[in-house]
């Protein structure tokens, strides 16, 4: 990874000082900033009192903005930068891109999204030759772009700060262009009822738009995504062909699973 994705050094200042502080700062910064209330509470299964309470609490840290009816990220917190995520669950992370990596016949095609997952199976793929790689992804580029012939796509529109994704109405155009033998994809949260979900609209938007043109479309997943909950589906979960994890799923996802048609599969 190029070095401006090492971890920042620790700041007290953009630290919370509770578990429920933290990981409130997690839905937000994956939303990309901004999050109401409601939302939170449906993410995290409290109650909207117990939100407020927390982010009260964030506010006096320096850490969000309250706003009406949702909170701000404030300009300069770090928390769970792109850099933070790469750091979280390595070994699971690298397993799944290893086994991704497997089914990644040399001269393939693949979409690849902005996931740390998805920056991991980069890296795997860092031996295969003559790929047509199209991604919104900064560190997806960097790692397979003026290598082994491989041809690297990536559209126009706003770089964000804290994933170094590109995002846009332009960018779905983009995308349209191109037909796949793989859509690549990470979610925040896997559950039987919802099946696969993200924190934030452009990304589920470019999700969709990249699944429809794949032959094959992959959710790449560590175990800490089952159970959770998020507030927008990927997709319906039948367009997900394979689930590639580090281990099995709770029953009833895996009950869900074969309803939706979604071959699990556990890396080595």
């Amino acid at each position: 990874m190029p070095d401006d994705m090492t971890a920042p050094a620790p700041d007290t200042r953009s630290h919370p000082s509770s578990h429920r502080g933290a990981e409130i700062l997690e839905l937000v910064t994956r939303a990309g900033g901004s999050m109401r209330i409601h939302s939170i509470a449906e993410a995290l299964d409290v109650s909207e009192e117990t939100v407020r309470r927390n982010v009260r609490r964030l506010s006096d840290e320096g850490l969000v903005r309250k706003v009406h009816g949702g909170v701000l990220l404030q300009y300069g917190s770090t928390e769970l930068s792109f850099a933070q995520r790469m750091g979280e669950n390595p070994l699971p992370k690298q397993r799944i891109a290893a086994h991704v990596a497997g089914l990644v016949r040399n001269g393939s095609s693949l979409f690849l999204d902005i996931g740390s997952t998805t920056a991991y199976i980069a890296e795997a793929l860092k031996s295969h030759q003559e790929l047509l790689v199209v991604t919104n992804s900064v560190a997806v580029a960097h790692t397979l772009a003026a290598r082994n012939n491989n041809r690297v796509f990536m559209p126009g529109g706003e770089l964000r700060s804290h994933d170094g994704g590109i995002f846009g109405a332009q960018v779905l155009e983009f995308v349209r262009d191109f037909r796949t033998d793989f859509a690549v994809l990470s979610a925040a949260a896997i559950n039987a009822r919802h099946g696969f979900m993200l924190f934030d609209l452009e990304e589920a938007r470019y999700s969709r738009a990249i699944m429809a043109n794949a032959t094959t479309r992959i959710v790449a997943a560590d175990t800490s995504k089952f159970g959770r909950s998020a507030p927008i589906a990927l997709d319906a979960p039948s367009a997900v062909d394979l689930l590639i994890t580090n281990a099995l799923p709770p029953k009833d996802i895996q009950d869900a699973a074969r309803l939706w048609g979604t071959e699990i599969i556990v890396a080595d």
